[in-house]
């Protein structure tokens, strides 16, 4: 396939260096992407990246990986509004390992392949270095006027009462000695990253062509960002992460349901490797029926699929099914407690110590009296005659039903559901 025409019709080229399309038409490109491992796994935010690697990939080239374990103990300051915190190198090298990991479900690393996926860090280059050796062998060749041209620097300066340090400044010019350093030694001819990046990018590819006389190449993709114009990959309680214990795989299967149309219709096109014409078809399906959520449902399965796997997919869908009254028993069973809690976050809750139920107590007096699920126990054994209580999905036929230690849910929950969709929680305290 066509590199460049696969990612124009996604939506996934920015900026692009002219003669870029024509060298990867002639030759296998070497390209790469910089990581920032500023925690052990990778989140939404950093997808676009990971599929302009993966379209690579599939496109013939061999795609890089760089974690940036020097430039992670600086901090770029490109769409930073004050400076971050520095890490050690410990949690670096932790960083790096989980996130290759990560990296593994997506690019292909193990093939005896020309083109096979590689990870590198800069820390192993730059640690080499000494400040005299980079200031005098890389830093005479980048102007500070250059530097100063770009907006990542000048929107940091020009802003009252923040400014840049002289750390974040250099930031630029490592990234610039990073694209050298793998052109010289990975033949790597080409750079690719957010718009914010196109600074740092181009500064590489000047480096090159004054220290190294050569030729590099330059791409970019547009910055996503949801509909409303916020950061893409955040949610209320923070990022959408790619590791399933920071992010349920319930979780993130429900971010990607929860998006709007028209996100839906940019979303599938980058997030996904669907063939165009498929693409063309869900969304015109969609649109008929809108309320179908067809593009959710299946940009959902797909990126839930690639990052974590089709049992989590198939969990994460019938868990979701659990709150529309299609869940079974049996079901609700195998749920971890954090997907679990993740499915009915925000029902009423009420909280009893484990020791009242050591000798069980009937289902009216411990919805009532007990627990205050209900006020009424008139009310509730008319629920109960009518069929519309259960616990832990499970009809109550009798109101002589008793509750036991045995109905604990991972220990500790009984689940209670009034009606059809009506749930309430009972956490019991050891």
């Amino acid at each position: 396939m066509n590199f460049i025409e696969e990612l124009t019709w996604r939506g996934m080229v920015h900026d692009v260096k002219p003669g870029t399309e024509e060298l990867l038409a002639k030759e296998t490109v070497a390209a790469y992407v910089g990581i920032d491992p500023t925690a052990d796994s990778l989140h939404i935010g950093h997808l676009v990246s990971v599929m302009l690697l993966k379209h690579l990939q599939i496109a013939g080239h061999k795609p890089l990986a760089l974690v940036g374990g020097a430039t992670g103990m600086i901090g770029d300051p490109s769409g930073k509004s004050e400076e971050r915190n520095l890490l050690n190198l410990e949690t670096l090298r932790h960083n790096e390992r989980c996130i290759k990991e990560q990296l593994e479900r997506f690019l292909d690393f193990g093939s005896d392949s020309e083109n096979a996926a590689e990870l590198v860090n800069n820390f192993d280059w730059m640690s080499k270095f000494s400040f005299l050796d980079f200031a005098r062998d890389i830093g005479k060749h980048i102007t500070v006027n250059y530097m100063l041209a770009k907006d990542s620097v000048k929107k940091r300066i020009d802003k009252d009462g923040v400014g840049l340090s002289f750390t974040e400044f250099t930031y630029q010019l490592i990234q610039g000695y990073d694209f050298l350093h793998l052109y010289q030694n990975k033949n790597c001819k080409l750079q690719m990253g957010g718009s914010d990046q196109w600074g740092n990018i181009t500064t590489g590819t000047e480096l090159i062509r004054r220290k190294a006389g050569g030729e590099a190449f330059a791409l970019t993709c547009p910055l996503i960002t949801k509909a409303d114009g916020q950061k893409f990959g955040k949610t209320n309680s923070g990022n959408v992460w790619l590791d399933a214990e920071r992010t349920s795989p319930y979780e993130f299967y429900q971010f990607w349901m929860n998006i709007a149309d028209e996100e839906a219709e940019r979303y599938i096109k980058i997030f996904t490797l669907l063939s165009k014409e498929e693409i063309a078809a869900l969304i015109d399906e969609h649109r008929e029926a809108p309320h179908g959520r067809l593009l959710q449902k299946r940009l959902a399965k797909e990126v839930t699929i690639i990052t974590h796997s089709e049992g989590e997919y198939d969990m994460a869908v019938e868990a979701s099914q659990i709150l529309f009254g299609k869940g079974t028993a049996e079901l609700l069973s195998k749920l971890d407690e954090k997907t679990f809690l993740s499915v009915f976050e925000g029902v009423p809750t009420f909280e009893i110590a484990k020791d009242t139920l050591s000798d069980g107590l009937n289902v009216v007096d411990f919805l009532t009296d007990l627990t205050s699920v209900f006020s009424s126990k008139g009310e509730l054994r008319r629920l109960i005659k009518g069929n519309g209580l259960s616990i832990n999905q499970a009809k109550v036929t009798t109101p002589t039903r008793d509750i036991t230690a045995q109905d604990l849910l991972i220990g500790k929950y009984i689940l209670i559901k009034q009606g059809k969709k009506k749930y309430s929680l009972v956490i019991v305290k050891q």
